[in-house]
């Protein structure tokens, strides 16, 4: 019965499927292990380039990352409400002859319209009567940069300056520029230059003192000599200090102020306001950080031909100003 033992058949069916049961476990393990280790490889290789790369990039966005600082302030504060009632009776004198609603009108202001009240606000006052009439406003101004190598406090610099040179008060003198070689260095290349120019120079000023001696040994001579000098000594000083020398021996003209702000001046115009009127108008304009302020005051007259007091406006003016400052400082 040998049909019955077909071991062939079996013993090759098992040996296929021992053997394929012996090979393919092998086999899928080594590949999933080479194919895990070059993974493995290549994951190390991109992770240990990632560092590399983060680095030069943070270092280069670093160094390009730096901007100037932002300005101190945000925000401006209303200023209609700002300036108190006694101030304002001080200021506009003729309020006090108005009828209740008229006065409490004046004194109330009028705010400027503005689009941005975080950039800039205002507020104006007047007052009249038949022989005065007072007005004034502020306009408190908020400066930003738009550029990131520009503070906001260099920019409103240079707006303050450009209001500064627009009223005609010049900057505040700097130090001359140190010289770069000594005098004696100059007309050194054979060492005799330096007293060559002083000999040559020397020449040209001597005769004009030598002449007189000379050519006129008499006393009618020498007479000419201090009579000749006195008047280019008196023709000078009228020159440059008369017509500012009155201005400026009162401390009124316009000028640069000190301990307001970080920076300020006052500018003092007086004009016609008409054939029988005189107007005075003072200007107080400071900075503090990225903040300008402006105080307009002015005071016109009719029917007198007296100019309005200097001495008087720039006070309350300056009085208001420093108020302002105070509360920028709040």
């Amino acid at each position: 019965m040998q049909g019955k033992r077909y071991a062939p058949g079996r013993t090759g069916s098992t040996a296929r499927t021992g053997s394929t049961a012996r090979t393919g476990p092998t086999a899928r393990t080594a590949v999933v292990l080479v194919l895990g280790l070059g993974l493995g490889a290549g994951l190390a290789g991109c992770s240990s380039g990632a560092p590399a790369d983060d680095v030069t990039v943070d270092a280069k966005a670093g160094l390009a990352a730096a901007a100037a600082p932002p300005g101190r302030y945000r925000t401006l504060f209303e200023p209609c409400g700002t300036v108190p009632q006694a101030l304002l009776k001080e200021m506009l004198p003729g309020a006090a002859a108005l009828a209740d609603a008229e006065r409490d009108r004046a004194y109330r202001g009028k705010a400027a319209v503005t689009y941005d009240t975080d950039r800039r606000v205002g507020c104006s006052w007047r007052a009249d009567t038949p022989e005065t009439s007072h007005r004034l406003s502020l306009d408190i101004e908020r400066v930003v940069s738009y550029d990131t190598a520009v503070s906001d406090d260099d920019r409103a610099q240079e707006v303050y300056l450009r209001k500064q040179l627009a009223a005609n008060i010049p900057l505040p003198p700097t130090a001359p520029p140190a010289p770069t070689t000594p005098p004696g260095a100059t007309g050194s290349p054979g060492g005799t230059a330096g007293p060559s120019q002083s000999a040559t120079t020397s020449p040209a000023t001597a005769p004009p003192a030598h002449e007189p001696a000379s050519t006129g040994p008499a006393p009618t001579g020498s007479a000419p000599t201090p009579t000749g000098s006195a008047p280019a000594s008196t023709g000078s000083v009228p020159a440059g200090s008369t017509p500012s020398g009155t201005p400026s021996s009162t401390g009124l003209e316009s000028r640069v102020l000190e301990g307001l702000g970080d920076v300020a001046y006052l500018d003092d115009v007086l004009g016609n306001a008409g054939a029988n009127s005189r107007q005075r108008s003072v200007s107080v304009v400071f900075r503090t950080s990225n903040v300008i302020v402006t105080v307009s005051y002015r005071e016109e007259t009719s029917g007198s031909p007296e100019a309005p007091d200097s001495a008087e406006l720039q006070e309350r003016a300056r009085k208001l100003a420093r108020l302002l400052a105070d509360r920028l400082e709040e």
